[in-house]
């Protein structure tokens, strides 16, 4: 069984590793405002509303904001791959995270059809939908942004830093809170549920596992098949 002080074959007790804390979400949150105003005004200034270009840069902006802030943590006093859950986890859970991420989609269109049907509808997406439509070379783009480099850019900070560093309040606050945080980042919008609802997967995979890979894998899985199939439904592919 394992105890809060694990002894090492000398005798002496071993130091428990640093994790990261409030200091770590601070400036993570900081250099995640930071980025994401910067780079929206410059995508902002320099393309147009709805256009391929500007969907494919704000998809890339989702993550290399994520990568920012995270590596801000990073450096600011830990600088341990490990203690940021950028650790190794089993096939299990990484197939898991597959099976949550298509349960996020299901649940997320359901909500969608019943929005549509009372006749309330919204769509902020409208530029990742024109880059996921528009053309195979655009699509390629689009489906690398934001399927592989926001999961990526977003894990990495929201779980490996806010949800990791909120743990030892515990699972509660840990994946709850931190589900509401990555939600409301995300806007107070139509996408808002499907960003809890995934925050609330990963928070819980990376909860159980340590590890932020199967909510990368989760990710992954939501934004790729919402890519897919944004571009069947326009007959780009």
């Amino acid at each position: 069984m394992l105890t809060s002080n694990p002894l090492n074959t000398s005798g002496k007790t071993v130091r428990k590793s640093k994790e990261p804390g409030w200091p770590e979400i601070g400036i993570m949150g900081l250099a995640y405002v930071v980025l994401v105003i910067g780079i929206a005004q410059i995508i902002n200034m320099t393309t147009e509303d709805a256009s391929v270009i500007s969907g494919i840069s704000f998809a890339a902006l989702s993550g290399l904001a994520g990568l920012g802030a995270f590596l801000a943590a990073y450096v600011l006093r830990i600088r341990s791959r490990e203690a940021f859950g950028i650790r190794g986890t089993s096939v299990r859970w990484l197939l898991a995270g597959i099976g949550f991420g298509i349960g996020v989609l299901l649940l997320t269109r359901i909500y969608a059809l019943v929005m549509f049907y009372i006749g309330v509808s919204a769509n902020t997406q409208a530029s990742y939908q024109s880059a996921a439509s528009g053309g195979t070379l655009a699509f390629i783009a689009q489906f690398l942004m934001i399927a592989v480099l926001t999961p990526l850019g977003e894990e990495f900070a929201f779980r490996g830093v806010l949800t990791n560093a909120l743990k030892k309040y515990g699972p509660w606050i840990s994946i709850i809170g931190s589900a509401l945080i990555f939600a409301t980042v995300h806007g107070l919008n139509e996408v808002w549920l499907a960003a809890f609802a995934t925050g609330l997967a990963t928070g819980y995979l990376f909860y159980r596992t340590g590890s932020v890979w199967p909510g990368v894998i989760v990710h992954a899985t939501y934004n790729g098949l919402i890519t897919i199939l944004t571009a069947v439904v326009a007959g780009s592919l």
